[in-house]
């Protein structure tokens, strides 16, 4: 059933001033003063004295006991959470929660033991029909293999991390005669061998890095230096992708960055380095005056495309690794500490916005049109891509980093830690946050692949109306639409974990635990697996026949570390590429020179 049958009624509250009437006073006659009437009024005096004492001694005794009846006034006064009050940073909250923990690792087993037995070795999985495939007609790349490897070092499942190692030893090959995603196997494969190799030193994981590092390398020559979209390993040969018309997406080329600096660092082969900086000295150089991106851009001239502007598919990563690749030289290279400093300007100037009705904090994008005069006007356009929910968790990251007054800051931040964008950035990512963990108000618990959100112009009107956010072109009884489905997709744990860490307020572990059981309930199968599902408001659901990689490399290492001790993988050393494989903070010689 669509989301937009449920109506909720909210009452507004009604107020009236009341007539105020002044009252004349009599004038009394003054008494002339005597000894008497001295002394009374001395001792009238002491016993206010006594009584003013007394009230602020024992408000100064329950501050002392209770310095929580302060703190979160002056929370309240900055605009944050009294459910974020500041606490003396404590390893107590953060210990194990070993059952919740291990019934995540269960799941892991469950979808990985499927697939080692139906599909090894196979790109992708399809745990219905119990068979895999690859991405191209010429063999895979070891997609799902390599993708999860680190999260089963991370979890200690050492037996199947073993069957895995030998496959890369004894399989992996890279010489395929085929045009495989520059981004995707960036993300996935180079930085699932990377993160292998800085969980374990081994130098298999580090040798393959190198091999297929070199054979992604050819995609950056173009006139602009900006990556093609596709390019082929066995060839060597970066190849334009068709449905883009030869364009490139912005943020696919500036989501390469992490990987091939830390190969650089493993290396000492500056290559790897310049290329990937390269591409960001185009992006600044070409950048809005608004620090925001528009979604495509062209690999001829290194301009932006006139294009959407979002937070959402082909936007997303683009402003994760503004933060991360300031955070991955630890907090040394200011340049992209500007560039997302201004970049989040932009999207507070122009993106967050506030539901109608509720008042939930949400993203918005902007759509160029071009209005009868031929002139070029940007639609605001109240739709919110699930893929979003990686933001509110990087907000609250970003707010004790690059908005930090000084580092480390206490969990949580108290205010006076942070600079005025800190506490803007801190804010309006806990408000995301709660958002995405609305938006699993579905039959199953899950959320949508896309939400939109209400404005006026919907001219909905009476005592009912339907809730601030909906999934678009969902009604009883028809087929779903696109947007209804849910594909296992990470985003919104991915954010609780960081907000967890950050904050030590155990409403992220319950979060975090209520969209597990959802999964385990609807998206479970039997025989082994799990499954993508059509619609999140139809209960029982219908499955569609894929397990996406990210399901064992993100979503589950993401819900295992939220239960997880936080000296595990600490966010103060180590920093999460895109596919959520770990890679360490580096202390690098050479920094940005642009």
């Amino acid at each position: 059933m669509a989301s937009e049958a449920e109506l909720r009624k909210r009452n507004t509250p009604k107020s009236t001033n009341a007539d105020l009437k002044s009252e004349q006073k009599e004038q009394q006659p003054k008494a002339k003063p005597n000894a008497e009437g001295s002394r009374a009024q001395e001792s009238a005096l002491s016993s206010t004295a006594f009584i003013v004492l007394a009230v602020l001694g024992a408000a100064a005794v329950l501050v002392y006991l209770n310095p929580a009846v302060v703190t979160e006034t002056v929370y309240e006064f900055f605009g944050f959470d009294t459910d974020a009050a500041p606490v003396e940073p404590t390893r107590a909250g953060f210990v194990a929660d070993v059952e919740k923990r291990d019934a995540v690792k269960a799941a892991f087993r469950h979808a990985w033991l499927a697939y080692e037995r139906d599909a090894m070795g196979d790109d992708e999985y399809h745990p219905i029909s119990h068979k895999g495939t690859n991405l191209t007609e010429a063999g895979g790349i070891g997609y799902t293999v390599v993708d999860s490897i680190d999260t089963m070092l991370i979890m200690g499942l050492q037996d199947e991390y073993e069957r895995a190692r030998k496959w890369v030893a004894e399989k992996l090959t890279f010489e395929q005669d085929a045009n495989f995603n520059t981004f995707e196997t960036t993300i996935r494969v180079l930085g699932g061998l990377l993160s292998a190799y800085a969980l374990t030193n081994d130098s298999l994981y580090l040798d393959k890095a190198v091999d297929l590092g070199d054979r992604i390398m050819p995609a950056f020559d173009t006139p602009a230096r900006l990556p093609t979209s596709m390019v082929n390993l066995a060839q060597r040969k970066g190849v334009r992708a068709e449905d883009n018309k030869g364009l490139v997406s912005t943020a696919e080329i500036s989501t390469l960055q992490l990987e091939f600096r830390y190969l650089a660092y493993l290396t000492d082969n500056d290559e790897y380095w310049d290329a990937v900086e390269n591409v960001m000295r185009t992006i600044r150089s070409s950048s809005l005056t608004t620090g925001l991106a528009s979604i495509f851009m062209n690999p001829e001239d290194g301009r932006f495309v006139l294009s959407a502007i979002r937070l959402g598919s082909r936007g997303d990563s683009y402003y994760e690794y503004l933060l991360k690749q300031y955070l991955q030289t630890n907090l040394t290279e200011n340049v992209y500490q500007e560039m997302y400093n201004g970049a989040m300007d932009g999207v507070h100037g122009h993106l967050i916005k506030k539901g109608q009705y509720s008042g939930m904090t949400y993203t918005s994008e902007l759509i160029p049109e071009r209005n009868p005069r031929g002139e070029i006007q940007w639609r605001l356009m109240p739709k919110q891509d699930h893929l979003v929910c990686f933001f509110g968790g990087s907000l609250m990251l970003g707010a004790v980093t690059s908005g930090a007054v000084r580092h480390p800051v206490s969990i949580p931040p108290r205010p006076s830690e942070l600079t005025p964008r800190g506490k803007r950035d801190w804010q309006t990512g806990v408000e995301l946050i709660e958002t995405c963990v609305q938006t699993h108000d579905t039959a199953t618990g899950l959320a949508p692949e896309i939400v939109h959100f209400r404005i006026p112009s919907d001219n909905v009107v009476g005592s009912g109306v339907p809730q601030d956010w909906y999934i678009k072109g969902a009604e009883p009884w028809a087929p779903a639409p696109y947007d209804a489905r849910y594909i296992l997709r990470p985003e919104t744990v991915e954010s609780l974990f960081i907000a967890y860490r950050l904050t030590g307020d155990d409403k992220y572990r319950r979060y975090g635990w209520k969209i597990f059981q959802a999964i385990e309930t609807h998206c479970r199968i039997e025989s082994g697996g799990y499954a993508s599902i059509i619609n999140v408001d139809q209960v029982p659901v219908v499955h569609e026949d894929k397990m996406e990689t990210f399901l064992m490399s993100e979503t589950l290492k993401y819900l295992y570390l939220l239960f997880e001790d936080d000296s595990v993988l600490p966010l103060s050393e180590w920093v999460f590429n895109t596919e959520a494989h770990p890679l360490p903070i580096i202390d690098a010689a050479r920094k940005a020179n642009f």
